[in-house]
């Protein structure tokens, strides 16, 4: 792995997209999973990358101009 690749917690990414942690929590449950890509370390330790988070926002990202 990369080791310039900064780890978040469901915390910390809820923070940068300015959703409640319980909405990463659901969205790692739905069927298919949602949301950004993570890393299931162990049943209660769950972390994303930062290339992960930024790759999911640059996917979801609408340009006006282009619309």
């Amino acid at each position: 792995m990369d080791a310039s690749v900064r780890w978040y917690t469901t915390e910390e990414v809820a923070r940068m997209l300015n959703v409640d942690a319980s909405s990463l929590r659901r969205w790692r449950t739905a069927r298919p999973p949602q949301g950004p890509p993570f890393v299931q370390v162990s049943d209660r330790v769950v972390r994303y990358s930062s290339a992960d988070v930024d790759a999911y926002l640059q996917i979801r990202r609408v340009d006006p101009m282009v619309a």
